[in-house]
């Protein structure tokens, strides 16, 4: 049995932690009180700590005897909280996924022997563990994802709930989305390039272009075309471009005041966009390869999709479930000694292993989250 410390007790740290608890000493850790005792009433065997992350000397003395870290802080704390884990020479998978390149941090870990699997969640975490592992079987010529999470019920205006901060969602939007294309790094602004596309069970649903690449930008050069896209209800994308195109989402105060459009629309938005702890909602994902199989010669076309819901009777959400139990795997196959690399390892090049791969997709089908994949012959 090994010891592990959760960083975070949101929705999907929580849900972590719980997973973790039944072959792990797992000690939840937050700086909220009331998250954490929201986590017992869920699993009353897990153990719980205040943490405060911004504390180095705190953080140390909480983390000393873990055998790994597990950091699902908030964006704005990720970069510096892993690597305040690294420098205490902590392994740490990490779910933050922060604004900052991780890649930054990679001599730092290697220096001090740590394996730090980055971005491990559904997107980015599983397409990229796709991507990985055709990118050893095939000669890769594209990579699409297309991704989002989306409430069950459609409440106009929005038709939209996040399991987590209105303002990460308005950062999404408002930060330039990048993208590959005929090997050449094109900037675009977000919710551009809005796309119909048909899902099972959900209907037809909009796709957007966003910031979603993240390593795959350089871990993938020589794929000549990649992007992702955001999925949302149709409709969305023209009523936040409305209030981003007008001003709503301006960081700059105004009226001689210290508020900025942004912190207002923020506070209004969160009742709105706020997603209830037993509110059912999805998620959905599509990950396009096209390339040529290396071992027949043939060109072929890759699609994984998923499709996952709220589950009823352990009261998780999709979001949580898609995202943590992605990063458990990775926890588990870490400890179980699958992953030998140190350094920054984004799950791209943790996939490119067959035994992590499999891992993956066992470890996440034994919870009921199942890809369906289909391979098309284009020759």
């Amino acid at each position: 049995m090994s010891k592990i410390y959760v960083l975070g007790a949101g929705m999907v740290g929580s849900a972590m932690a719980i997973d973790l608890a039944s072959k792990h000493e797992v000690i939840l850790s937050d700086v909220n009180a009331d998250a954490l005792s929201k986590a017992v009433e869920r699993e009353p065997g897990i153990n719980t700590a205040i943490v405060d992350v911004t504390n180095v000397d705190h953080l140390a003395e909480h983390i000393k005897g873990a055998d790994l870290v597990l950091s699902a802080v908030p964006g704005f704390l990720g970069f510096e909280t892993l690597k305040n884990i690294i420098q205490l020479k902590k392994n740490v998978v990490d779910i933050s996924f922060f604004p900052e390149n991780a890649f930054e941090l990679d001599e730092l870990a290697k220096e001090n022997n740590i394996t730090a699997i980055v971005d491990c969640g559904v997107a980015p975490g599983m397409d990229n563990v796709i991507l990985g592992y055709y990118n050893e079987t095939h000669h890769l010529e594209s990579f699409e994802c297309l991704v989002g999470g989306l409430p069950k019920i459609k409440k106009w205006p929005f038709c939209y709930k996040a399991p987590f901060s209105p303002v990460d969602v308005i950062e999404e939007y408002t930060r330039p989305a990048r993208y590959v294309e005929n090997g050449e790094l094109i900037t675009r602004p977000p919710l551009t390039d809005c796309e119909f596309v048909e899902f099972d069970k959900v209907g037809t649903l909009e796709s957007f272009n966003s910031d979603g690449l993240r390593s795959i930008i350089y871990t993938m050069p020589h794929i000549k075309n990649r992007k992702e896209k955001t999925l949302r209800y149709p409709g969305h994308v023209e009523y936040v471009r409305v209030l981003k195109e007008s001003g709503f989402f301006n960081a700059e105060p105004i009226l001689g005041n210290n508020l900025s459009p942004l912190e207002v629309t923020s506070k209004i938005l969160f009742d709105e966009w706020k997603l209830g702890e037993t509110e059912e909602e999805l998620t959905v994902m599509r990950v396009t390869l096209v390339g040529v199989n290396k071992k027949t010669n043939k060109k072929e076309e890759i699609v994984f999709d998923l499709h996952d819901e709220f589950d009823v009777k352990t009261k998780t959400s999709s979001m949580a479930r898609t995202t943590g139990y992605t990063a458990t795997a990775a926890v588990n196959m870490f400890l179980e000694g699958l992953v030998k690399k140190t350094g920054i390892l984004p799950p791209e090049l943790v996939g490119s292993s067959k035994a992590c791969y499999d891992y993956f997709f066992s470890y996440l089908a034994e919870r009921g989250v199942v890809y369906k994949e289909k391979i098309m012959a284009l020759d």
